[in-house]
């Protein structure tokens, strides 16, 4: 039954003017105290670091794109829903379709609900804010977007439309018909309340009041929804996977295109419908006749149409069917990945190396590297933390001119872990204990004889052996510094621990935020959460605050546009200052055609080379790659930032390296795109792979390295990162492919293929004839007893002229030890395998006698008479160790300390340095 409600029901009292006005108020003190203060001493201190570091125009951008994005998408989706809420409401105390009985008080209830609109409005509004507001970048790279000059293939749209315009477009069309869905529902809850709508039954009817505004709503949706099939799900296409590749194939151009037009069609179609429908004052049975006309079309045209082609027109015919579509995929991934300028070079494979190619490839040989990361890193750790609070995390390769010799080094930075203080205290952590000190630096060849890295620098504050020198050694930051620094306070700095004693410092540098008065300080107060830096007294008005000191998090936040890579490494200038490099990508998803990672990336430059000042945390970006658009367009929405390369200092820049994240990605995607031809593709005849080891994360690559060395047909020595390739489900080598790194050649990719013909033996063949060498298994088993444990080291591929060689370093870690020691290295060539104590050994027993092999440096130099009871001391301390362990009984460390015994007197007779 129909039941009147009255303008205002007798029962209900009115309430006093000032009843609400407590809540609200306390409600909106919460608010200010919870979300609105934070966030702007969060902004506050945002601009007082970009400022500091000089890249406020980034937090301005971002600050500006955010609020008028947030404030448009707000505004129209709260105009829309409130403008479609007050046109129900019109006129609202006429009847309402109730059924049954009903008390008074749910009449009131029911009246009240449609008031609910408002601040549903409201909400939805905001939640669409902030959702838009988070595709800042989105929208700047839109607005300052730059062409790439390529057209695609199907549209011939030109790249730039799908990485920065279609993203909007994706965004936006969403957003909208989701706004109008809910438009829809509330006006339809609503006039459903007014009895415009009535319940479905005998007596099912919809006003005209309600036929005109649910029409129109109706309509406009599947206009919107028809729109959106045209702009973006049609180039869309071109980042289907339907076919055997990514990218629009047969399928895809010849039944799913199509069928994208006819759904297109039959929306526009079911609005027309619709709008009839209004027209006649009739939206039953038009409606609903639309809305099932579009989705059974859609689902045909778009589902089940494409479906049947793929399923008995191209599936059976699939290679003649997709070649041509084969190719532009082909052909996009090489030029979205950068692989389509890959040089290539051809070797015989055949040629026999002599000492003449050992000693015309000199450099190489004396960079062959014979420490692995993670061995020197422990014993970095074990020889040179000097502290508990010091900690070696990563161990970086890089190439110097040290003596006037072009050499591969290893270094790694001392950087403070305050986790580890004795004594944890705000003074301690923040105060006191603010930087790490100086780095440890080693040439990858090089061993003393009791096996360990010849250092090259070394000890607190760093001493230097060579001409490298470290003048500003302290590392304020670093990898590891993820706590905040209070310095110029009226409490010392400890800088370094010397004997009993320890030597402190004052910080000498311009970064962080100076304190400066108490309300600034208060509020740095509350945005550490930490009052005593507030109420300590040995803070002063010019203390400086630093903060963000990991160089990642600076970087990223600095800026927010790239991606970094995932290895970033120290350098150490001429003038002996401490640099961090990083590496950083510009990206997108949108490429079309081109083969995606997991992650979705489909396009990939290292546009930007970061350095930061591990003293004063400067900031500085530098375009590598001005070619890309994307980072063209975002140096035009961030002016300043972004310096050109030749801006670099040149010793600076002199250590640049291909990055490492790229190259992989590379190397695994030339892996297959080698090939070029669609038939030769799809059938993966050439397909080739990283080696594959047992024991080995099938997802790494342990063959790939940096080395410095002379490249086939080139005139000298330089530094590379190469990876080898073996044939797919094959252990032979096919290929091995170099990143250059030095001068002009930077950048540039080469691969070297052998013949198919011929069998080159490849990583896991070579490991397999080191393990059936009977004496190289007899010593390993003997040394990898209890008491001692036989590490192998990361086999090496080292090209010389049309050839290869192998290495693999062999070191051994007492039990219970935390100190690798280098003992043999193992040189593989062809089919012959040899194991002795230096590499210079090596090469003598395979190539030649000691008077060809170039100096490889692997021992130290000669002793003076003065070191003779050094010797002898060492001598004593290993014999009185091996009478320990004969005592206990622990035959294999005996016989260790027995044989360094004996090295030691060996060393001694010849006159080297143990």
């Amino acid at each position: 039954m129909t039941i009147p409600i009255p303008p205002r029901l007798p029962d209900t009292p009115r309430r006093s003017s000032g009843g609400p006005r407590g809540p609200v108020r306390v409600l909106a003190v919460a608010v200010l105290l919870l979300l609105v203060l934070p966030w702007l001493v969060r902004l506050y201190v945002d601009w007082l670091w970009f400022g500091e570091l000089g890249y406020r125009v980034v937090l301005q951008r971002e600050i500006t794109v955010r609020l008028a994005l947030f404030a448009a998408a707000s505004l129209l989706a709260f105009g829309l829903l409130y403008a479609n809420a007050a046109f129900a409401r019109r006129g609202l105390g006429g009847p309402l379709l109730l059924l049954g009985d009903v008390s008074p008080v749910f009449l009131d209830l029911v009246r009240r609900i449609p008031r609910l609109a408002t601040p549903f409005s409201l909400l939805v509004a905001f939640l669409i804010g902030f959702s838009a507001s988070s595709g800042w970048l989105t929208a700047l790279r839109f607005l300052w977007r730059m062409p790439f000059g390529v057209a695609d293939p199907v549209f011939g749209r030109d790249v730039s439309f799908y990485v920065f315009v279609l993203p909007i477009l994706q965004a936006l069309f969403p957003v909208a018909i989701t706004l109008l869905v809910l438009a829809l529902l509330m006006a339809t809850g609503i006039y459903f309340l007014r009895g415009d709508v009535s319940l479905p039954g005998p007596h099912l009817r919809i006003s005209r009041r309600a036929t005109l505004h649910l029409g129109i709503l109706l309509a406009v949706t599947l206009l919107l929804a028809a729109l959106q099939i045209w702009t973006v799900h049609v180039p869309s296409l071109l980042f289907s996977t339907t076919g055997p590749f990514v990218g629009a194939s047969y399928t895809d151009l010849h039944a799913r295109l199509p069928g994208l037009h006819v759904s297109a069609v039959a929306a526009v179609v079911a609005a027309g419908l619709v709008l009839f429908g209004v027209a006649k004052r009739r939206l039953l049975p038009h409606a609903p006749l639309a809305i099932a006309g579009f989705l059974v079309v859609g689902a045909l045209s778009r589902g089940v149409y494409p479906a049947v082609v793929q399923r008995f027109i191209v599936a059976p015919t699939e290679l003649t069917r997709e070649k041509p579509y084969l190719a532009r995929h082909i052909e996009a991934t090489r030029r979205a990945w950068g692989i389509d300028s890959v040089e290539t070079r051809d070797l015989s494979g055949e040629a026999t190396l002599t000492m003449t190619d050992i000693r015309a490839n000199g450099p190489t040989i004396e960079n062959v590297r014979l420490w692995d990361r993670e061995p020197l890193l422990q014993t970095f750790g074990q020889l040179q933390e000097i502290r508990t609070y010091y900690d070696f995390i990563s161990v970086d390769d890089d190439r110097y001119w040290i003596d006037g010799r072009y050499r591969q080094v290893l270094l790694s930075a001392r950087e403070l872990n305050t986790s580890a203080l004795p004594t944890r205290s705000f003074i301690n952590d923040h105060l006191t204990y603010t930087h790490g000190m100086g780095i440890t630096m080693a040439p990858v060849n090089q061993v003393t004889a009791e096996g360990l890295p010849v250092l090259f620098i070394k000890d607190l504050p760093p001493t230097s052996t060579v001409s490298i020198r470290v003048t500003r050694p302290q590392i304020y930051f670093g990898e590891l510094t993820n706590f905040m620094a209070v310095v110029a306070t009226r409490q010392p700095e400890f800088d370094y621990p010397s004997g009993t004693t320890s030597v402190y410092s004052r910080y000498g540098g311009k970064a962080g935020i100076v304190v400066g008065s108490f309300a600034k300080r208060a509020l740095l107060a509350w945005y550490f959460g930490s009052l005593n830096l507030l109420l300590s007294g040995d803070i002063g008005d010019s203390s400086r605050v630093l903060f963000r000191r990991n160089i990642v998090e600076r970087a990223s936040r600095a800026l927010p546009f790239v991606q970094l890579d995932g290895d970033p490494y120290l350098v150490v200038s001429e003038a002996g200052e401490l640099k961090w490099f990083l590496d950083a990508y510009t990206t997108s998803d949108r490429y079309p055609y081109a083969q995606r990672l997991a992650d979705g990336t489909t396009y990939m430059r290292n546009s930007v080379k970061i350095v930061i000042d591990a003293y004063d945390g400067t900031l500085s970006a530098y375009v590598s790659d001005p070619r890309d658009p994307i980072i063209r367009s975002l140096a035009r929405a961030f002016p300043g930032i972004l310096l050109p390369m030749d801006s670099m200092p040149a010793d600076i820049r002199s250590h640049i390296r291909y990055p490492e994240d790229l190259y992989r990605a590379q190397a695994a995607l030339y892996a297959i795109y080698h090939m070029t031809e669609p038939e030769q593709f799809y059938h993966r005849e050439d397909q080739w792979q990283m080696p594959v080891m047992e024991g080995v994360d099938a997802r790494r690559n342990p063959f790939m390295r940096h080395i410095v060395m002379r490249l086939p047909d080139e005139e000298r020595a330089e530094f590379i990162f190469m990876t080898p390739y073996t044939p797919r489900q094959k252990d032979n080598l096919a290929a091995w492919m170099v990143a250059r790194n030095d001068g002009e050649h930077y950048g540039k990719l080469r691969v070297y293929r052998f013949p198919k013909q011929s069998l080159v033996f490849g990583p896991r063949q070579i490991v397999n004839r080191i393990n059936q060498d009977t004496e190289i298994s007899r010593q390993i088993t003997l040394w990898d007893q209890r008491g001692s444990e036989v590490i192998r080291g990361q086999l090496l591929v080292i090209p010389i002229e049309e050839s290869l060689i192998y290495v693999q370093p062999l070191y051994l870690r007492a039990q219970g030890g935390q100190i690798p020691e280098l003992k043999r290295v193992v040189l593989a060539y062809q089919n012959r395998v040899v194991m002795e104590e230096t590499l210079e050994a090596a090469l003598v027993r395979l190539f030649g006698s000691q008077a060809d092999v170039p100096v490889v440096q692997q021992r130290v130099a000669q002793p003076q008479q003065t070191e003779a009871s050094e010797i002898l001391q060492q001598i004593a301390e290993h014999y009185e160790r091996a009478v320990s362990a004969q005592r206990a009984g622990n035959w294999a460390a005996y016989g260790l300390e027995m044989e360094r015994i004996a090295e030691l007197l060996r060393r001694a007779g010849a006159g080297r340095i143990p």
